[in-house]
């Protein structure tokens, strides 16, 4: 039986299993199942989904799933990510889902829970929801269910000032923000938040249309909004993606402020205010190694996870700091929130930008990038690297030419079929020939 959830809740093609309508109605009934054995109730959940088109059915399917399931459900309709787990929170639901494939393009979409505290999920409680699906002729799931958005306006207008509210102070009149929205989640409060404490902000890439999400915009596209911002002149730019958990950065002059330098910049301002904890920042194995240089050199350590938000997380808790991320711009203060939030993200860096009357590139001076390269494969399988001979061997090679002046990193996705080279090193031509050796030989050994 194949693991249906990833690091990321399910994801997948919207219509084909286990998105398919039926399936989709099975997890409903599974989850408040599931939920009524835990508590010993009915399960209250709420719901929040991203622009895409096969948003809307999605959701309904999972109310019908829910209510025949005995459960009771609410939606917030279209918020984003972080969004629909503060308001699990905060309204006292007993999980929150969420509708969404983050970045992927539009014909994609996934499921993920959040529990009220921020966690994700626990993963035996999703081995069961598996199990379920599997046998899924033994569940009723039938029944027509009315998607009750009664309270849209009210969850939305609480999760924004939950957001203002952790930055009572911050001023940004004389700012000017251009604000890439991915065509998603964030189009509607982006704009609201940043405007409310006085910035002039340009919103790009905000009139979503069900299938336009990600595309050639937002995080993952970041050329457009590099033009904007220098044409303009604005202070700087932001882009979300299409859940906005994540954010990176455009600086005054057009250059990228990713995660690892956004990570710089907010870990010397918490160190300025004496609340980075034990002097640590997390971050995943995908970090550049000009990271943990920078950061050694005001005397903090660089603590490295797994890659995902999920992993960023435990290493947050389990080492107290006060944050964490990825490189995609995924960033989390645990003392905030469990949840990566992309516009809260975005006021840390204003803040620290405001308070030390700096721009951003002056602010992400003193972290220097190794050249890194990052190559995917599509793969038919997720054999351990290990098994195979002819990669761990190419691997081997790869890791003794570097000998300590770079660092090797191979992976599987946790949500697709493909396997990740990446090498960092202090030479450009060099590393690109390494990774193109060892993608050569995976396609070769495991390639679709």
């Amino acid at each position: 039986m194949a693991e249906l959830f990833g690091t990321d809740g399910i994801r997948g093609r919207a219509g084909a299993f286990p998105l398919d309508e039926k399936t989709i109605r099975v997890i409903g009934a599974s989850l408040a199942g599931r939920f009524t054995e835990r508590l010993g109730r009915a399960p209250r959940f709420i719901t929040g989904r991203d622009t895409r088109e096969s948003g809307e059915w999605i959701e309904r399917e999972l109310h019908i799933g829910v209510t025949a399931a005995g459960g009771a459900i609410e939606s917030a309709s279209v918020i984003t990510t972080p969004g629909v787990a503060f308001l699990t929170g905060c309204f006292g639901f007993d999980a929150g889902i969420v509708i969404s494939a983050s970045h992927n393009p539009f014909e994609d979409n996934g499921i993920k829970v959040f529990l009220p505290d921020g966690r994700k999920l626990d993963e035996a409680t999703e081995r069961l929801i598996e199990n379920d699906i599997y046998r899924a002729d033994e569940l009723a799931t039938g029944g027509l269910a009315r998607v009750d958005s009664s309270r849209t306006e009210e969850f939305h207008t609480a999760y924004l000032k939950h957001l203002r509210e952790h930055f009572p102070e911050l001023r940004l009149e004389g700012l000017k923000i251009v604000v890439d929205c991915a065509n998603g989640a964030s189009c509607e409060y982006a704009g609201k938040l940043l405007g409310s404490l006085g910035a002039s902000v340009e919103l790009l890439n905000d009139s979503p249309d069900g299938r336009n999400i990600n595309e050639n915009c937002g995080s993952l596209h970041l050329d457009g909004l590099q033009d904007k911002v220098t044409v303009s002149g604005a202070d700087l730019g932001v882009a979300y993606d299409g859940d906005a958990d994540r954010a990176l950065f455009v600086d005054e002059q057009g250059n990228i402020v990713d995660g690892d330098a956004t990570l710089w910049v907010l870990a010397r301002r918490l160190l300025d205010e004496r609340v980075l904890y034990d002097s640590k920042v997390v971050a995943t194995v995908m970090s550049n190694i000009g990271l943990e240089i920078a950061l050694r050199s005001r005397g903090i350590s660089l603590i490295r996870t797994a890659v995902g938000d999920k992993y960023v997380l435990d290493g947050l808790l389990k080492t107290g700091s006060a944050i964490g991320g990825e490189q995609s711009g995924h960033i989390i203060f645990p003392r905030e929130s469990l949840v990566g939030d992309a516009m809260m993200t975005t006021l840390f860096l204003l803040d620290a930008l405001v308070a030390n009357g700096k721009s951003l590139s002056e602010a992400a001076e003193g972290f220097v990038r190794y050249p890194q390269v990052l190559i995917n494969i599509r793969v038919r399988e997720k054999r351990p690297f290990g098994d195979v001979p002819a990669i761990a061997a190419e691997a081997k090679r790869v890791e003794d030419e570097l000998d300590g002046t770079g660092r090797l990193l191979l992976r599987y996705s946790g949500t697709e079929n493909l396997a990740r080279v990446m090498i960092e090193g202090r030479d450009q031509r060099e590393i690109e020939t390494l990774a193109n050796g060892l993608a050569a030989v995976i396609e070769s050994e495991l390639g679709a």
